[in-house]
């Protein structure tokens, strides 16, 4: 009866829906076309706000008001020769720089860029290339299989200062991918779903505080796991005042510094895509994502102005922080995620867990676990707080017998 049916439509051929593949192929342009269109863009808005604020006048040559200037300028990188180092892997050389650039246009893809379905030659579909089950998994993934072209180019170079920068990189990634993954859990938690889709949906529907506020996430969770994200983000994209994997004034830049033509345009695509989609999970897993009121014509386009100009905060504070901020110490970037964010992350989430329990408990009893909960960080706070200080009292104590012992040896 189903081959009947489906001989019988000129839509399906062998029992695939033709109509369907279309839809797929053409949500997989626009998402592609959009996000290159992005990138391209925030390339030119980083180049223009910096040299804003430095008193400059940035790119003005290439198209009105400079925006061509990064189409501009990748034509001229594709089109060069490649230089390849002497000591390098070759294989492993070319391939790096796809490792980094791809995962980035997969975080994209699961991202939803408006509220509800739109309906096409009959068959409804959101407004997001995909919506897989596990997309929350997905961006975690991504987010860690990023860094293999980071450390994949360093060593591959045959060269000891991209080599440095990859082994920057492998210790901050791990160090940070901590944090993003307790606060990411704390967001499934209080969703109930690994699907961006429903994350969207829940925020969007939901009533906030007092019937005013929005039901974000942001202001669900108590905006602590908001913050710390934020932070762990920007160490994640080796972004100012976190970007010690390139640092020019140490390491020439890093993993990319044997790299030009292609190479270091993909290595540049992706480092700018990868802060057009993490500002993107921001809004979705905090701001409500396309969420927002809707006053004259289609609600969808009024989702896409929404997530848009959300995107667009998040992508004018990555530039600030970059014109304003010094870049960290190694020691101050590694205690801050280690010592800080993922404790504080791991205790929020303890937190928030025991608190969602509560939801079909007495007051009394509420009140209980709520004083509990408290007495718990307070104790947990404490212990911690007493083995950096001794960490830091034995380390003192080491440095202070080693500068002894060399003074004594120079002395004699």
């Amino acid at each position: 009866m189903l081959s009947t049916l489906l001989a019988g439509d000129p839509l399906f051929v062998k029992g695939v829906n033709l109509a369907v593949v279309v839809i797929v192929l053409v949500k997989c342009l626009i998402g592609f076309v959009l996000y290159l269109t992005g990138v391209a863009m925030m390339i030119w808005f980083e180049r223009k706000v910096i040299s804003d604020m430095q008193n400059r006048i940035g790119p003005n040559r290439a198209g009105p008001w400079g925006l061509l200037q990064t189409v501009a300028d990748g034509v001229k990188l594709f089109t060069k020769e490649p230089l390849e180092p002497e000591r390098s892997d070759p294989l492993i050389y070319r391939l790096a720089p796809a490792i980094t650039a791809v995962p980035a246009v997969v975080s994209f893809c699961i991202v939803p860029l408006g509220i509800g379905t739109v309906t096409v030659f009959g068959h409804t579909t959101r407004l997001q290339v995909a919506d897989p089950p596990f997309g929350i998994l997905l961006l975690l993934a991504c987010s860690s299989i990023a860094v293999y072209g980071i450390m994949l180019a360093g060593w591959a170079s045959g060269s000891k200062y991209p080599l440095l920068g990859s082994v920057r990189a492998s210790a901050q990634l791990i160090s940070y991918e901590a944090a993003l993954g307790l606060t990411v859990t704390t967001v499934v938690l209080f969703t109930g779903s690994l699907l961006t889709s429903d994350i969207v949906n829940t925020q969007a529907n939901g009533e906030g505080l007092f019937g005013v506020v929005p039901n974000w996430n942001i202001i669900r969770l108590a905006f602590v796991p908001f913050f710390i994200f934020v932070v762990a983000a920007t160490a994640e994209l080796n972004r100012p005042p976190f970007d010690l994997v390139e640092a020019e004034q140490e390491l020439v830049g890093g993993y990319m510094t044997e790299y030009s033509a292609g190479g270091f345009m993909l290595f540049y695509f992706a480092e700018f895509g990868n802060t057009v989609t993490m500002s993107a999970v921001v809004v979705t897993l905090f701001l409500g994502g396309p969420a927002g009121p809707v006053l004259i014509g289609p609600p969808w386009v009024w989702g896409f102005v929404w997530f848009l100009a959300k995107v667009l905060v998040f992508l004018f504070g990555y530039v600030w922080l970059r014109a304003t901020l010094p870049r960290f110490r190694y020691d101050q970037l590694m205690d801050l995620g280690w010592k800080k964010l993922i404790p504080v992350s791991l205790v929020w989430l303890l937190g928030l867990a025991a608190l969602k329990t509560t939801d079909e408990l007495s007051p009394n009893q509420r009140v209980a676990v709520v004083v509990g909960v408290i007495l718990g960080v307070v104790v947990v706070y404490g212990l911690l707080a007493r083995a950096i200080s001794v960490g830091r009292t034995r380390e003192a104590g080491n440095d202070f017998e080693s500068a002894r012992a060399a003074a004594s040896t120079r002395g004699s």
